[in-house]
């Protein structure tokens, strides 16, 4: 049968440009995504038939939302191939404020609770077939947190970290676990960021890199590759140094200064 992908997140930026990547493959899909209203308009010239995708509308932040779809899932279509765990959000927050804190926290339960919701009814299905592939999109904000952007890098760095956990829980199981960090990519996430933003990367041109990574069955990738190198050169710069190379750069815009 025709590989099934399931990806969060469907509805813009990256997770669109997937799930255009996967019909054009001829890939079933079952797309799932708070806001489902304009789904069907724009994968229906990428796909064949109705019968080769189905619609959900889940909260990847609420357990019982995902863990309910995937169970319908599972039942109309199917236990996936690929389960990409792409939903996240992008927002500033200062903690020095109180209702940032509420704001931060709905950045970790979206973008690595999320993942974790997401990946967890599939897991055991997988673990009994004996294949399958998680897939968890991490950021180059993992590798270092940037000022005014706390919720966000702990979230991906999250993300990052849980999956290499999950990589070697089920390394004899015969499921994979594949992390990507995309760098700049242009999605509704980054239209307002203040700060400039070294090889931006457009939606469909990332989907392509991501696909070939997941179908080789990479175990981290940073696309495009000239962010991997400059998120090591980051990572092995001293704190001192790195501080003051981001002392003033402007902030990802909070919530209050910007729609999310």
């Amino acid at each position: 049968m025709t590989q099934l992908v399931l990806i969060t997140g469907a509805s813009s930026g990256i997770g669109k440009a997937l799930a255009m990547q996967y019909a054009a493959r001829g890939c079933r899909l079952a797309l799932v995504a708070r806001h489902t209203d304009s789904i069907k308009t724009w994968i229906s010239p990428y796909v064949d038939s109705t019968n080769s995708f189905e619609v959900y509308s889940a909260d990847v932040s609420d357990a019982d939302s995902m863990a309910q779809v995937a169970a319908i899932c599972v039942q109309r279509q199917g236990l996936p191939d690929v389960v990409i765990a792409n939903a996240g959000i992008s927002i500033g927050v200062d903690t020095s404020l109180r209702s940032d804190l509420d704001v931060m926290a709905r950045v970790i339960a979206t973008n690595l609770m999320g993942a974790a919701h997401t990946f967890g009814p599939f897991i055991a299905p997988m673990v009994t077939r004996g294949s399958g592939t998680l897939v968890g999109i991490g950021s180059v904000a993992s590798i270092r947190g940037l000022p005014g952007h706390g919720g966000y890098c702990a979230s991906k760095a999250g993300v990052v970290s849980y999956c290499e956990s999950l990589r070697g829980e089920l390394r004899a199981s015969g499921v994979k676990v594949v992390t990507l960090c995309p760098g700049y990519i242009a999605t509704p996430l980054t239209q307002n960021n203040r700060y400039n933003m070294p090889f931006l990367m457009q939606p469909k041109d990332f989907a392509k890199q991501a696909c070939a990574a997941i179908e080789a069955g990479t175990s981290y990738r940073v696309i495009p590759w000239q962010m991997g190198w400059v998120a090591k050169l980051l990572r092995l710069l001293p704190n001192a140094v790195f501080d003051r190379a981001f002392a003033g750069r402007p902030r990802k815009p909070r919530t209050t200064e910007s729609p999310q």
